[in-house]
C-alpha cells in the first residue's frame, strides 16, 4: 500500500518529536507500506526570519514571498528542517532522501499571485522521481518548494504539496499529522468521519477557519483527485501512524460520501 505522511512543522521542531515520528515512518516498509513523506516548518521559517529582522507579513493565510523570503524558504524548508528529518530517519534505519518540488521537476508551479510574490501553486507533479526512489527502498522526504521550467523557485503551501505528491504518486492514504486532535464540531467534539460535504457545510458556517479550512480544502482536493482516504490526526499520539494504518478511530477520517 501506498501511503503519504504530511508533518506539520511544529511536529518536526524538538528532536524528541521528530525522533518518533522518524521511528513509525522508518518501520513502515517492513509492513509492505511504501511511503513518501511531506513537511512543513512555517514555525522555523518565521523564527529564521525574525532572528534576521525580517517581518513575516501574511494575505489570506499565504506568507508574502521577497527575494529575501525565498532564500529563506530554500534555507530553511529544503535546508535545515528537511535534512534535520532525514538525518532522524537515517538514525532510526531507514535510507531516507531528501529533496524539493525542484529536483526532477517534481512539482512545477506557477505564480499564484503578483502580490504574494514568490508563491506558487502546483500545476503539474513528476510523480517518477518519487516512483524510482521507492522502487529502489529509498523514503522520499519531500520540502515544501517547487520550481518551474525558467528556473523559478516558488513557496507553496505544505499541504497542497502534500496533496500534489499524493495524487501523482496514487496513495491510497495521505496522513497529515498536525498539532490538533482533528476536525472539531461547532460544539468542539472532535469528529470521527466525515464528507466532502460536511467539510463545505463546516467553512460555510464558520466553523472550519484558519488553517483548518486550508486543510479540509486540500482533503477534498486530495480525494477529488484519487486518494483513497485523507485522516487529519495528531501527530503527538503514541504509534499514531501504526494505529491510523490499523483503521483505529483516531483524529478525523475524510471521505468524498459517508456510508448511510
Amino acid at each position: 500500500m501506498r501511503v503519504l505522511v504530511k508533518l506539520g512543522g511544529t511536529l518536526l521542531d524538538s528532536l524528541d518529536s521528530r525522533a518518533a515520528l522518524a521511528a513509525q515512518i522508518a518501520a513502515l516498509p517492513s509492513t509492505g507500506v511504501e511511503a513518501v513523506v511531506v513537511h512543513g516548518g512555517g514555525k522555523q521559517m518565521t523564527r529564521f526570519l525574525t532572528e534576521r529582522g525580517v517581518e513575516s507579513r501574511f494575505v489570506n493565510g499565504l506568507r508574502v514571498t521577497s527575494p529575501d523570503v525565498i532564500d529563506a524558504v530554500l534555507k530553511v524548508f529544503a535546508g535545515s528542517v528537511n535534512k534535520e528529518l532525514v538525518s532522524s530517519l537515517v538514525a532510526a534505519g531507514a535510507p531516507a532522501v531528501g529533496l524539493s518540488g525542484i529536483d526532477g521537476v517534481l512539482a512545477e508551479a506557477r505564480q499564484l499571485n503578483p502580490e504574494l510574490g514568490a508563491v506558487g501553486e502546483i500545476v503539474q507533479t513528476n510523480p517518477a522521481v518519487l516512483n524510482a526512489l521507492v522502487e529502489h527502498g529509498f523514503i522520499p522526504v519531500v520540502a515544501c518548494v517547487a520550481g518551474d521550467r525558467q528556473g523559478g523557485i516558488y513557496n507553496v503551501n505544505a499541504d497542497q504539496m502534500a496533496v500534489a505528491c499524493a495524487a501523482g504518486y496514487e496513495a491510497a492514504r495521505l496522513l497529515f499529522l498536525t498539532d490538533v486532535d482533528g476536525v472539531r464540531a461547532a460544539d468542539g467534539t472532535t469528529l470521527p468521519v466525515l464528507d466532502v460535504a460536511g467539510c463545505q457545510e463546516l467553512i460555510a458556517q464558520g466553523v472550519a477557519t484558519g488553517g483548518m479550512q486550508a486543510k479540509l480544502n486540500s482533503a477534498c482536493a486530495a480525494l477529488a483527485q484519487g486518494v483513497g482516504e485523507v485522516i487529519i490526526a495528531p501527530g503527538s499520539a503514541p504509534r499514531v501512524i501504526e494505529r491510523l494504518l490499523n483503521g483505529e478511530v483516531l483524529g478525523t477520517r475524510i471521505v468524498k460520501e459517508a456510508q448511510q
